[in-house]
């Protein structure tokens, strides 16, 4: 209970900080009201803060509902225009008659019914793409390209009878490729939490008839874009991951096949070898774990890399 009453003071002190700072930036006689969770000016209508509750208090009567109420609508960038809500005032605080309560509830049903199958699915899948892209540290140029992409799914209803959440997870890797964003496949499966093949057929898909509307070149990603990026993740040095990039460079024009194989592989083994003559030293499990690959593959790769130099 002291805990509690402790929490309730502290917020009442942080609130009181706010308003006195609003203060300043609102009109010049300032009245401060919560209505709906959040803490608003009646004269000017400057929205201060939202009040964040953890737990709600329960209400017996009308009185107490309206008075305890904190929920609210929960807003996105996608959605219905206006939200029309329920209640018994109108807006100059006046009562509402019974005519006039049965005109709202209708008028909120009739604005709920106007959005269309794609709003709905743009409603669900833009706040996923959202959080999937805060998730991962994407930038917002690839996040742009990666909505556009999964809009084009959208209207083309490829979306009709499949995973959602395997087209936003192949939206946002087709994007990446697009723009050669050093990310992975796997990355982008684990942190949507789809399975891989989910977003692989997804991804065929995309490859196939959205790019190609959209003018887009999908690009493979290679093993020099890989090696800085594994080298940052394990903190080497710049003039390591040079060495690496030449070593592979090197060992292409000598004659090494890459056609086939994995550049998670050829990157991991370059990475390898290149700390290997340096203080910068990593073990073979260390790399082949940061470069979502095997120890096996990252030793044959070695093995052949070697040769050609």
């Amino acid at each position: 209970m002291e805990q509690d009453y402790k929490t309730r003071l502290l917020s009442r002190k942080k609130s009181h900080v706010v308003e006195e700072n609003a203060s300043n930036q609102c009109c010049e006689e300032p009245i401060f009201e919560r209505r709906d969770g959040n803490t608003v000016c009646i004269n000017c209508g400057l929205v201060i803060g939202r009040d964040l509750v953890g737990n709600e208090r329960r209400a017996y009567t009308v009185q107490e509902i309206e008075k305890r109420r904190r929920t609210e609508p929960r807003w996105r960038e996608f959605g219905p225009r206006t939200t029309i809500s329920n209640t018994k005032t109108d807006s100059k605080g006046k009562t509402l008659g019974a005519k006039g309560k049965t005109l709202f509830s209708r008028l909120s049903k009739i604005q709920q019914s106007l959005i269309s199958s794609i709003e709905r699915n743009f409603w669900e899948a833009k706040p996923k793409l959202k959080m999937l892209c805060s998730k991962m540290n994407i930038p917002e140029y690839i996040k742009e390209t990666a909505w556009k992409i999964y809009s084009e799914v959208a209207k083309k209803k490829l979306t009709m009878g499949r995973s959602i959440d395997g087209f936003i997870a192949a939206s946002l890797y087709a994007a990446i490729r697009v723009h050669e964003f050093p990310r992975l496949l796997e990355e982008v499966s684990d942190s949507s939490m789809t399975s891989r093949r989910t977003v692989i057929r997804s991804l065929g898909m995309i490859v196939k008839e959205i790019l190609p509307h959209l003018n887009l070149k999908y690009r493979p990603i290679t093993a020099e874009q890989l090696v800085y990026r594994f080298g940052n993740d394990l903190n080497l040095s710049m003039k390591t991951q040079r060495n690496a990039v030449n070593m592979l460079i090197q060992a292409t024009k000598n004659g090494l096949i890459r056609t086939g194989k994995d550049p998670k592989g050829l990157a991991a083994s370059v990475i390898y070898m290149a700390a290997k003559k340096t203080d910068e030293r990593k073990t073979q499990a260390e790399v082949a774990e940061q470069a979502h690959c095997t120890e096996v593959t990252l030793r044959s790769r070695a093995k052949d890399i070697k040769n050609k130099l």
